[in-house]
């Protein structure tokens, strides 16, 4: 399994920026697409936006589009989330993964479509 490691969470008013980090540990990073979720307290482990493994394409949860952008540099095994507009909404847990699955055609979005997730990140919004 790919060790995945978040940075850059942190408390944020609303409609204030962050960028989250994800650094890969495994030199086949470019090979798998990547994707980061969101867990707040009380809910279910939410999709918010996925990248490719190759062709850079990128999606998003509806509630998250126009506001963060996903992108990943695999020169530097990293897989980057640009948030900004944040809504006190956006407060929650964020965890980077990787496909588990080389290569995929599809654009995975499924938690089960991951095989190696990070440790978490807090990102808390205040009103």
């Amino acid at each position: 399994q790919v060790q995945l490691v978040e940075s850059g969470g942190g408390l944020v008013q609303a409609g204030g920026s962050l960028r989250l980090s994800c650094a890969a540990s495994d030199r086949t990073f470019s090979a798998y697409a990547m994707g980061w979720f969101r867990q707040a307290p009380g809910k279910e482990r939410e999709f918010v936006a996925g990248i490719s493994w190759i062709g850079g394409r990128t999606y998003y949860v509806d509630s998250v589009k126009g506001r963060f952008t996903i992108s990943r540099d695999n020169a530097k095994n990293t897989v980057y989330l640009q948030m900004n507009s944040l809504k006190p909404e956006d407060t929650a847990t964020y965890y980077c993964a990787a496909d588990k699955l080389a290569a995929r055609f599809s654009l995975p979005r499924e938690h089960t479509d991951f095989g190696s997730w990070g440790q978490g990140t807090q990102v808390t919004v205040s009103s």
